[in-house]
């Protein structure tokens, strides 16, 4: 019965380090430009093809925040996120805390060499 307790701690544990991973991968995706995050309502030069939603994420650290947004609009399939936004709120004991949320979404398939220009394209990881 006894290693029935310790079941949930090694399992969160297990979550954590996946997390961890996670935001890292997609740290490295926004540093070399593969993941673009921007303020307006599209990424220059590329079309929006599909719209995946709202994404957001809330927090004490600003990196984990914003690298946290990005990583749930990874795993919704997403190639960027527009409409980017963040708000910041004082607490009187000093926090902060943060908010940061955009809209998840794919590019369409541009047009070269005859192209059908079908479909979203998809990240390589």
């Amino acid at each position: 019965m006894l290693f029935l307790l310790g079941g949930n701690d090694k399992k969160a544990r297990k979550a954590e380090a996946a997390q961890t991973e996670n935001l890292e991968r997609v740290r490295e995706l926004f540093l070399s430009g593969r993941f673009p995050v921007v303020t307006t309502d599209g990424v220059e030069d590329r079309r929006i093809g599909r719209v995946l939603g709202l994404v957001a994420c809330r927090g004490y650290d600003s990196d984990e925040t914003f690298f946290g947004m990005a990583a749930r609009a990874v795993n919704k399939g997403a190639q960027a996120i527009v409409g980017y936004q963040e708000n910041v709120a004082f607490h009187p004991d000093g926090s902060k805390f943060f908010s940061c949320y955009g809209t998840a979404v794919q590019f369409s398939r541009e047009e070269k060499d005859g192209g059908n220009g079908n479909g979203p394209l998809r990240l390589q990881a």
